[in-house]
């Protein structure tokens, strides 16, 4: 298939990424961004997103001169044959998806789109923000395509490049075509719907993902109270092909970008719309009682007093981004138990590998240790709240030194059990003994 002229608005996790790979593929991109001081790092191929893969993708882009970075998004849209939207649309009032960016860009450049163009909502919207963004045009001799993102962070090049399904909602057949030949070189199935079915897809899969993440957390209070084990139980579930393995591993919630804004939007819509789902509202429900759980579970241990509060109670935290892999703090579970944790009174330090040159400003919550070692300092007991490889090497013994207690609650179960035991630690995991059991 020939080369295209594409456009990207916007250039955070879902823009950059597409506007990279798509260049990678053979096209010629121009991604346009608000922030004059973001797109001249970028035009030196200095991405600040933490994203395996991204990049030496959009360094060899530049290099081979099919990539472009502009502050004018007028310009960049002038001579484009399709134009992505890749927009941020976070939780507004109400738990309904805050459309402004969306909204505000296709004002900006329904005069200057070229006749023929294709318009692409890549952003994550609600049901019938196709038809808003058309209306929002006002023009006939431009199509508006639904073409939602299934990246993960972390995985976001390799999932553009390696995708399970390319999913395209169109009126136009046609305008549908010449977005599917973006992805030519790609192979992976196609989907080709309407735009409504299209939308309701993104939001239905992240549901989906939450459910099962909230079905894991409530099997491991079960395992818990019935003394099974929660990794052998998921393993047992997860082989049936029917169910599968991934998104079945217990934490200290799900939250990320979003699982949590898609979830309450998608209830949001349905409540308007006179859509009763309970499983929905359980899901989320269910998320929020499993973190509080786990506060109760470190207060309980940790506490002092008969209503187990945590004042001037010192804890070590490790991990604070959403996942391994990221710098990305937006909504993650380990802030929101680190938050419930201030709420009872604990003082927290924490460590994590991914902000230790970004020194985000968490003063209100916790104080930020550049070394695992250092932050144990004075903690009665250690949380592990994000799945990051390299704290299972953490020299153990210089911590529990530095220790006032003995614990680690394990919300990720990634440590081994027997090495801190050696080091003079109890391990304390979730959906699991103590000590997990040994089969002879």
């Amino acid at each position: 298939m020939p080369a295209q002229r594409v456009a990207v608005v916007g250039t955070g996790y879902v823009g950059l990424t597409t506007g990279a790979c798509l260049a990678s593929l053979g096209h010629a991109v121009v991604c346009a961004d608000a922030d004059p001081r973001k797109v001249e790092r970028l035009r030196a191929a200095r991405v600040d997103i933490l994203e395996p893969g991204l990049p030496e993708t959009v360094r060899d882009a530049l290099e081979a001169g099919r990539l472009e970075f502009t502050e004018d998004t007028a310009a960049a849209v002038a001579e484009a044959e399709v134009v992505f939207l890749c927009l941020p649309t976070p939780m507004g009032a109400g738990g309904a998806a805050d459309l402004a960016a969306v909204e505000a860009v296709a004002e900006q450049i329904r005069d200057v789109l070229p006749p023929g163009c294709v318009v692409v909502n890549k952003s994550t919207v609600p049901v019938g923000t196709s038809e808003r963004v058309a209306a929002l045009l006002g023009r006939a001799d431009v199509s508006v395509v639904s073409n939602p993102e299934f990246l993960r962070e972390g995985r976001a090049v390799h999932d553009f490049l390696h995708p399970d399904r390319i999913v395209i909602g169109a009126a136009r057949r046609d305008a549908a075509r010449r977005v599917a030949d973006l992805y030519a070189a790609l192979d992976a199935p196609l989907v080709l719907t309407d735009p409504a079915s299209a939308e309701l897809t993104k939001y239905a899969a992240n549901f989906f993902l939450a459910m099962k993440l909230s079905f894991a957390n409530n099997l491991a209070t079960a395992c818990e109270r019935f003394g099974a084990d929660i990794g052998d139980v998921t393993e047992g579930i997860g082989r049936d092909p029917r169910i599968g393995s991934s998104f079945l591993l217990p934490g200290p919630g799900w939250g990320g970008s979003c699982l949590p804004k898609d979830t309450h939007a998608l209830l949001t819509v349905c409540e308007q719309a006179g859509v009763d789902f309970p499983l929905l509202r359980a899901t989320i429900d269910t998320n929020v009682a499993h973190q509080r759980r786990l506060v109760e579970r470190i207060a309980a241990a940790c506490g002092r007093g008969p209503d187990g509060s945590l004042h001037g109670v010192r804890l070590a935290l490790y991990g604070l981004t959403f996942k391994a892999g990221t710098s990305d703090l937006r909504d993650s579970p380990a802030l929101a138990v680190a938050r419930l944790l201030r709420e009872r009174g604990a003082e927290l330090t924490a460590y994590d590998p991914a902000l230790c040159d970004e020194q985000p400003d968490l003063s209100d919550l916790a104080e930020l240790a550049d070394d695992p070692v250092r932050a144990a300092e004075g903690a009665a007991a250690c949380v592990v709240l994000t799945e990051w490889p390299q704290l299972r090497d953490l020299d153990w013994a210089a911590i529990a030194a530095r220790m006032t207690g003995h614990e680690v609650h394990d919300f990720r179960n990634l440590l081994d059990p027997d090495r801190l035991a050696r080091a003079g630690l109890s391990w304390q995991g979730i959906g699991r003994a103590s000590a997990p059991a040994r089969v002879a």
